[in-house]
């Protein structure tokens, strides 16, 4: 999971959505009538669709879950679930793109809070999940850092073996790239390098390259690389950065 930056909707669909939420609130049945308005085919056909294009050009390399970061995203979550909150259903704010593993297999309807009512999953919009989460290169693993990086490990399941196991071959691929790009610097070959960083930024597992670029700065990063000392250099590279982190 990394950090993602939300852009403002556009102003025709802005206005559509008020009016959506407006029929909610009147309604006898409010999460009854959310549900049959999130399904309704006019508005897949004009909310959904324009909805979708903005989630996935927010979304980390080729449309990736942004919970997982692993499969393509293939639904519009609600992370606040429509069943508990119906009035958010056509809220841009608690709109994210999932995996249907993660959507709907595993977060469904599960909102943990805090005792002051906050939530306690992360929500890679409005805060850093660095903040909330370690990530252990070598295993793949994610370790909490605070209760609701906790919460959202168990939550969406990012500790389960198919991420784990992806996140080691992600830093496999990472490596390989960082030495093809140092070797096409090298020899004055641009194409090279900016082979080396597509291949970085199109692969699933976003947060592998994020966290290795973060613990190089860290204190303590050449435990972290003591395996790899060469790719430390190459990720503190101003350079290198700059074209990573675009």
């Amino acid at each position: 999971m990394i950090r993602l930056v939300r852009p403002a909707l556009p102003a025709e669909l802005a206005d559509r959505l008020p009016d959506l939420t407006a029929e909610i609130g009147d309604a006898a049945h409010p999460t009854r009538t959310a549900r049959a308005l999130w399904k309704r085919a006019v508005v897949r056909r004009n909310v959904h669709a324009p909805l979708r294009r903005l989630l996935e050009g927010m979304a980390p390399g080729y449309q990736r879950c942004m919970y997982c970061g692993d499969s393509q995203g293939t639904d519009i979550d609600h992370f606040e679930p429509l069943s508990l909150n119906p009035l958010r259903t056509f809220d841009w704010l608690n709109h994210l793109l999932a995996c249907s593993t993660c959507n709907s297999n595993l977060k469904r309807d599960r909102f943990p809070v805090a005792d002051d009512g906050t939530p306690l999953l992360v929500d890679p919009t409005t805060e850093d999940p660095f903040d909330h989460l370690l990530l252990t290169l070598s295993l793949g693993v994610y370790v909490a850092r605070t209760e609701k990086g906790a919460a959202t490990i168990d939550v969406c399941g990012l500790n389960r073996p198919v991420l784990t196991q992806g996140r080691v071959h992600a830093r496999r691929v990472v490596l390989m790239c960082l030495s093809r790009w140092t070797a096409g610097r090298a020899l004055g070959t641009a194409a090279e390098m900016r082979e080396a960083v597509l291949t970085v930024q199109g692969q699933p597992f976003a947060d592998v390259c994020q966290a290795m670029l973060r613990l190089a700065l860290s204190p303590g990063a050449e435990r972290v690389f003591e395996d790899t000392p060469w790719a430390l250099a190459v990720l503190r590279d101003d350079e290198l950065r700059a074209q990573l982190l675009a």
